[in-house]
């Protein structure tokens, strides 16, 4: 076995799994996974800049996830750290990249879009040969909160696009009026939203082929978050919606009451995330408008996901 860390920095939250892999068997044992909602791309659409308090935020998370890297002894050249769009569209990245490495000794990757695809396709699909009823290939949509990904492919990505939509840029270029979130948004909010939402499906589909989907696989917290509530969970519980099958019409009743809802009605919902809450209105109607788009009847909802993905690409080779 060989203990790995993993740190997955996004547009809305950063997330840590440590675990102990089997390179030979395929087995993954986690020990340690964690996340928290940094907001890492605050304002980053309109300022093209990381904001200092993001960058705060950002790092006092680090500081805390380099003592549980080191609790667990981890060894040096295990850890690897991906950063993905809003550090990739900043300006003063670097800022980033500096202090990241300050406090966790390793260098963040700011990978590209198809690096990224890649990762998440290896994290969401490594386990699904196993089970019943699915058929190849796998369409993997991971929602961020900057962008989302399209992988399809069956033992191997087949063809890939990252496009910039994701819940955190669309609640900012549709949902903030003189900086205050529009709440609940009205309808012409909605429809500028899932316009831009049906433009970038249109830029996915020029490179991948949606039309042979046989699974649509989703990852990420706005899909979990759907998941959970369309199973009406009394709390978050991972193993309940790992693997859960969540059919078209729950997708649309839960996206529905979400835009309906105001900020403390969303606040309530026992499964939502305190930094999802203004935010998950948008991530749900993505999830929506792409199984509208693909004809997906249903989502399998996946927990492992890009994080899973850089773990095993922090392993060594099996011999």
């Amino acid at each position: 076995m060989t203990r790995v860390a993993a740190v997955d920095c996004g547009t809305n939250s950063i997330r840590l799994l440590v675990a102990d892999l089997d390179p030979e068997s395929g087995t993954l044992r986690s020990l340690d996974r964690r996340m928290e909602i940094v907001r890492l791309g605050q304002g980053v659409d309109r300022t093209g800049r990381l904001a200092p308090e993001a960058l705060e935020r950002t790092f006092a998370a680090c500081r805390r996830y380099a003592e549980v890297v080191a609790g667990h002894g981890v060894a040096d050249g295990r850890l690897r750290f991906v950063a993905t769009s809003a550090s990739r569209d900043a300006e003063n990245r670097e800022d980033f990249v500096r202090g990241v490495k300050d406090i966790l000794g390793v260098e963040p990757e700011v990978i590209t879009g198809d690096e990224e695809a890649g990762l998440s396709f290896t994290g969401a699909t490594r386990e699904l040969p196993g089970l019943p009823g699915l058929a190849p290939p796998y369409l993997v949509l991971d929602i961020g909160g900057g962008s989302t990904e399209f992988v399809l492919g069956t033992d191997g990505v087949e063809a890939a696009r990252s496009v910039d939509i994701g819940c955190v840029r669309l609640t900012e270029r549709h949902l903030l009026e003189g900086g205050r979130l529009a709440d609940p948004p009205s309808g012409e909010q909605i429809g500028a939203i899932t316009a831009d939402i049906e433009a970038a499906v249109d830029l996915a589909a020029r490179q991948v082929p949606l039309e042979r989907a046989g699974t649509l696989v989703g990852l990420a917290g706005s899909v979990t978050t759907v998941a959970g509530i369309a199973l009406g969970l009394d709390r978050y519980d991972s193993q309940a919606i790992h693997h859960a099958r969540i059919g078209l019409d729950q997708v649309r009743e839960v996206t529905e009451r979400l835009l309906a809802a105001r900020h403390e009605e969303r606040a309530a919902i026992p499964v939502m995330h305190p930094g999802r809450v203004d935010v998950i209105g948008a991530g749900a109607l993505v999830l929506l408008t792409v199984m509208r788009r693909t004809g997906a009847r249903e989502v399998l909802v996946s927990e492992h996901d890009i994080l899973d993905g850089i773990a095993w690409s922090a392993a060594p080779a099996p011999s």
